[in-house]
């Protein structure tokens, strides 16, 4: 089995399949493809991070033109950030919300980018090339020049994003996925005026995401519930994602913070064209609220590239995920979990209602089952098997919701998800399906 790009960058078991030769690899073909002179490579806490970031580092200097700056452990959105005003290539070495013995490497273009569809294609045709090289070794020698500071002008850039005004007033509690926010959350929110809590901030290399965070905020409620905080805001190993927790324990999901920010945005006359770009995961609630303000949707696939390119496009300014991921196009080139958190502190504090009012009001949430069917290998097709099932099932909740199964872009599973007017017909069909998508691939 080898590793393929999915839909943010490249992950996979560390050090199994993830190791220093296919990121000394990987490495070598993001420079040919892209070629910037000046690289920035950032990781998470993850315990094999530090010896796959030497590997990048030694492999993007291996012909000795190249410059490459490592500024440690930071969070993916810093990294897009210094390549935007550093005008630079940048590589995370991350594997966002998966698990610790998993590892990744997202790659950021000159300028802040994610990659365009053909740098990638033009990236994967020579990784795979280079792996069947047999003389190509990892280096372990690099020369790294550490950042004078990676920090500040990232910080500003969200001090700015809030126009002077502060969050002075609201009690959050912050759960850093025990990931790259541990250090910098905390102290991000108080420079901005809150009074803070912190949790899950005290990583281990091998705790990053473990029943925290945004794939697990039940720790993060009930810290809300108990310290009677106005909000919660849980990230994702890279805090490139938010999931945020009301004031009476409510979830905010992407969903729910992409219709709050859209529909303050159009009040104050400054949503671009109208528009906001949503996934084919969007719950219809969504969908509904949207429309009921007179503001349209861009539907694109699921994964941030596919939202960023009709922001890049000019299409709209404002896009997410259900799973946390929202991009501000005005104040960065990526999602980021810390800018999402202080945006919408600053919405609720300037809504003058509780963050448990807005989420509530905010839209109608169809429930949503969501299954993950293990599978042999990370694929990105459907066995035409499986296709079938799928169409039995679309017909059987035709008139009381819909059905969605892809192929994770990130992990080795099949994902279900069924959508219906009713909890338990959502939950029965999924189950149902789930079990025969199981039985078709054995």
């Amino acid at each position: 089995m080898t590793l393929s790009f999915g839909t943010d960058g490249v992950r996979g078991p560390a050090p199994e399949l993830l190791n220093p030769a296919f990121v000394t690899c990987l490495a070598i073909a993001a420079r040919e493809v892209l070629s910037a002179d000046k690289w920035i490579i950032g990781r998470d806490t993850r315990e094999s991070g530090s010896v796959l970031s030497d590997a990048m580092l030694a492999a993007l200097q291996l012909e000795g033109r190249q410059s490459a700056t490592d500024v440690g452990v930071v969070p993916t959105p810093v990294i897009a950030h210094l390549t935007k005003v550093e005008r630079c290539a940048g590589a995370v070495i991350s594997a966002s919300h998966n698990p610790w013995t998993d590892n990744g490497v997202k790659l950021f273009a000159p300028g802040g980018r994610k990659l365009h569809d053909q740098e990638q294609t033009n990236i994967e045709i020579r990784l795979q090339q280079l792996l069947a090289d047999q003389s190509i070794a990892s280096s372990r020698t690099q020369v790294a020049f550490p950042h004078p500071d990676p920090i500040t002008s990232w910080s500003e850039s969200i001090h700015r994003a809030l126009d002077s005004r502060t969050l002075e007033g609201m009690h959050i509690v912050v759960d850093c996925a025990n990931g790259a926010a541990s250090d910098l959350a905390g102290p991000l929110f108080i420079e901005l005026g809150a009074q803070v809590g912190t949790i899950n901030a005290s990583p281990n290399g091998r705790n990053i995401n473990e029943n925290c965070g945004s794939t697990n905020p039940t720790q993060l409620r009930e810290a809300v519930l108990t310290s009677h905080a106005d909000l919660g805001l849980a990230f994702d190993g890279d805090a490139d994602r938010l999931v945020a927790i009301a004031s009476d324990g409510t979830t905010i999901d992407g969903d729910r913070q992409l219709c709050l920010f859209a529909k303050d945005l159009a009040q104050r006359a400054q949503l671009r064209h109208g528009n906001v770009v949503i996934t084919e995961m969007s719950n219809q609630g969504l969908r509904e609220a949207l429309h009921e303000a007179e503001i349209s949707t861009i539907e694109v696939p699921v994964g941030d590239r596919n939202i960023l390119t009709e922001l890049d496009a000019g299409r709209a300014a404002l896009g997410g995920e259900q799973s946390g991921h929202i991009i501000f196009w005005e104040h960065a080139t990526t999602g980021d979990g810390m800018l999402s958190g202080a945006l919408l502190a600053d919405l609720i504090i300037r809504s003058e209602r509780s963050s448990a009012e807005l989420a509530k009001d905010a839209m109608r949430q169809f429930p949503q089952a969501l299954i993950n069917v293990p599978v042999n290998e990370q694929t990105s097709e459907l066995p035409a098997k499986v296709q079938e099932v799928i169409q039995e099932a679309e017909d059987r909740i035709a008139n009381h919701g819909r059905v969605l199964v892809r192929p994770s872009g990130t992990e080795a599973v099949i994902r279900v998800m069924v959508e219906a007017s009713e909890e338990r017909l959502a939950q029965m069909e999924a189950q149902r399906l789930a079990s025969l998508i199981q039985a078709a691939i054995g």
